[in-house]
This record gives structure tokens, C-alpha cells and sequence, in this order.
């Protein structure tokens, strides 16, 4: 008796599975977020898992949004509240033993070769330099301090004596000659404790010791501060880039005047914590108002708030695409998804600044006006 079809047709599946219907292959998108966040913006990148050849992959499906490219100048900024003063205060020590006989007022300005307080009725002298004094100096003493304190000695008006580093005879002399000036015992030895060294000239902040006191090595004896106006900025470290000495930023002032200025100081900063908390640190920032403009614009202002424009960085007439539009591709570095009509693929690009949620991408294919796929 014959075989009907029903029965035969297990023994051809038996002997011919069903073939699997083969598509292209899907590539995995897997979340990359914070990726690019040290390169200046605030990103979320999809990584592509089996990206294919270098050449531009085809992607599974459309994506669910779309962006076109943009030209445009890209300029990486923040705009941070500062503090408009006198710059970072600075405390003054004794390094003398005595007696505090006298202290300047708060507001004070004292320039170079003018007493700043005294001890025992002497003068502690203010000097310009940028370290402090730390030995007495005498006859056969040779160094940079030495230099330091002949080069205020000459600038103060004195000489007969090599601005060098030793110190000599001819250096003991105009040291003589000096000290009469002050009314002081002429002993052509420069003690330790009777100069103090400032940046420049010092506006005094306020004193911490009063006359009568013992003075003392160690000893806070007041604060002070440069007599220009200047801009204090604390910065997150997150943003430290902005913050580099030399560039130019935009301080407005609270008359909403705008003055161009310089970065001149970049100090880390670290707070200890109190009563069990955690140390922070920031980055202080500070701008000195030393241009024409900006002294006159900020003389009207002892103490104010201002606000102040970094720009660590500025492209202009660049290509740019929204961050969310760039992936990470599995054969490395990255690209965009190029839509055309009902198709897409991804095209590798090279990524430059990053600022305001966008990015700089250049590469094959990109122009103004192409199409970019980005999350919904």
C-alpha cells in the first residue's frame, strides 16, 4: 500500500531541517555614559558591539530621532561668581623676639623700603621677593637671598656695592648707610626678622596682635593683601581647565560693565574638614584688574560681586553634531549614524571640542546639513 504525504513529510524534515532566516546582523548598543565628560562636555556615547570593518557599518534599524550637522563656532565657556577685592590675603609673621610696639591700620598701603610694624621700637622694613628671608646676612654670606635683599638695596636708592650673590664689604657699608637712614643701630648686619618680603606693594587687611605683645618667631602679626584691584574665582577641580594663567576671560561688573582681564594666579586649594567632615579642594583663580580700562572701571567698587566668562577653548566655523549623536565604535574611535532616507549607517569621525552639548566632528561623508541619528 502506498506511503500517503502526510506520512512522508517527518521523514524530509528529518532529513532537511528548516533553514533559519539569516538577516544582517544586529549591532548591539550598549550605554557609555560619562565617556567624554573629561574632554570638556557632558556626554553619553553608544558603543557599538560588532562594528564591522573600518569602513561604515549598516545599522539594524533607524534611529528613533534625528539631527542635521551644524556649522558653527564652538567656544567652551563657564561663568562662574567672583569676588572683587584686593586678591588673595596673605598673613605677615614675626620672625623676631620682642615687643610689638607698633602695627599700621587696616587699609594701610605700604611700598617698598617703608616700615610695616615694628619691633622694640625698630622697623621691620617691607622688601619685594617672592620668598621669605630665613637666615641674618652678613659679611661672607652668599646666596640668593643675598642677591634678593642687594637688589632691593640698589632699587632703594643705595649703592657703591655688586648686586650679586655675596655679600661683602661694599654690601656692609650701604647696609650702614641704610640703617642710619632708619635711625637704627649701624651694625652693617642685615638681622633676621628686620625685613619682611612681599610680591609688591601691600594694602594691610587687618592685624591679629596689638601693641605691647610679645613678638615672637611664628607669630601672626597681621594679613594683607596687594593694593591693586583683583578678582578672586573658586572653581570646582572638575572645571580646572578653564583656569590656565594667561588666558583672557570677561569680568562684568555690577554696573553690567564689561572688562577684558588676564588669569595671572592658579592655586589648588585644600580645606581641611571640620568635626568629621571630609576635605574639599578648589581651584582658586586670581585676576588682576591692572589694565587702564579695568582700574577705572573697578575704582568705584571697594568690595563687590562680579561675574566672571572663561573660555578654555574656541573653533570656529566647525562642524558640529549634538554629544548624544556620537558612538564609540567597536573597531575604536568614533562616528555618527548617517540617515539617509530610509537606511543608515555608521560613519567614523574625528571628535575635537566639546562645549554647550555639542562636538566638533570632522570625516568622509560629513558636511553641513547630513543627517545623524541621536537617542530619542
Amino acid at each position: 500500500m502506498g506511503e500517503t504525504t502526510a506520512e512522508r513529510a517527518p521523514d524530509r524534515e528529518e532529513e532537511h531541517p528548516p533553514r533559519r532566516r539569516r538577516g544582517r546582523p544586529r549591532l548591539r548598543i550598549a550605554l557609555a555614559a560619562g565617556a567624554l565628560a573629561a574632554a570638556g562636555g557632558t556626554a553619553a556615547a553608544a558603543a557599538l558591539g560588532t562594528g564591522g570593518d573600518s569602513g561604515a557599518a549598516a545599522a539594524a534599524a533607524l534611529p528613533p530621532a534625528t539631527a542635521k550637522v551644524t556649522e558653527q563656532t564652538l567656544r567652551d565657556t563657564l561663568s562662574e561668581e567672583g569676588r572683587l577685592g584686593y586678591g588673595p590675603v596673605h598673613v605677615a609673621t614675626s620672625q623676631a623676639k620682642g615687643v610689638l610696639t607698633s602695627l599700621p591700620g587696616s587699609g594701610d598701603e605700604i611700598t617698598r623700603g617703608e616700615e610695616l610694624y615694628e619691633v622694640d621700637n625698630d622697623p621691620v622694613v617691607l622688601l619685594y621677593g617672592s620668598k621669605p628671608s630665613y637666615r641674618p646676612l652678613a659679611v661672607g654670606t652668599e646666596g640668593s637671598d643675598v642677591k634678593r635683599f642687594e637688589a632691593n638695596l640698589s632699587a632703594l636708592g643705595y649703592g657703591g656695592f655688586t648686586v650679586d650673590a655675596e655679600y661683602t664689604d661694599a654690601t656692609a657699608a650701604a647696609v650702614r648707610e641704610w640703617q642710619d637712614d632708619l635711625w637704627v643701630a649701624e651694625t652693617g648686619i642685615v638681622e633676621l626678622g628686620r625685613v619682611a618680603y612681599a610680591s609688591g606693594a601691600v594694602r594691610i587687611d587687618g592685624v591679629q596682635a596689638n601693641p605691647g605683645e610679645p613678638a615672637a618667631p611664628g607669630k601672626k602679626v597681621l594679613s594683607y593683601t596687594g593694593t591693586a584691584k583683583a578678582v578672586t574665582v573658586e572653581l570646582d577641580t572638575a572645571d580646572q581647565r578653564m583656569a590656565e594663567k594667561g588666558a583672557a576671560v570677561e569680568v562684568t561688573l555690577p554696573e553690567n560693565e564689561e572688562v577684558t582681564a588676564k588669569i595671572d594666579e592658579v592655586t589648588t586649594v585644600i580645606d581641611p574638614g571640620e568635626q568629621g567632615e571630609e576635605p574639599t579642594t578648589r581651584v582658586e583663580v586670581t585676576i588682576w584688574l591692572d589694565s587702564g580700562k579695568a582700574k577705572k572701571a573697578a575704582a568705584a567698587y571697594a568690595l563687590a560681586s562680579v561675574d566672571v566668562t572663561f573660555t578654555a577653548g574656541e573653533r570656529e566655523n566647525v562642524l558640529t553634531v549634538p554629544v548624544s549623536a556620537l558612538v564609540a565604535l567597536s573597531e575604536g574611535g568614533f562616528g555618527v549614524e548617517v540617515v539617509k532616507g530610509s537606511t543608515s549607517s555608521y560613519v567614523p569621525v574625528e571628535a575635537g571640542l566639546f562645549a554647550d552639548g555639542k562636538v566638533e566632528v570632522s570625516g568622509p561623508g560629513i558636511a553641513a546639513g547630513t543627517v545623524v541619528g541621536v537617542p530619542k
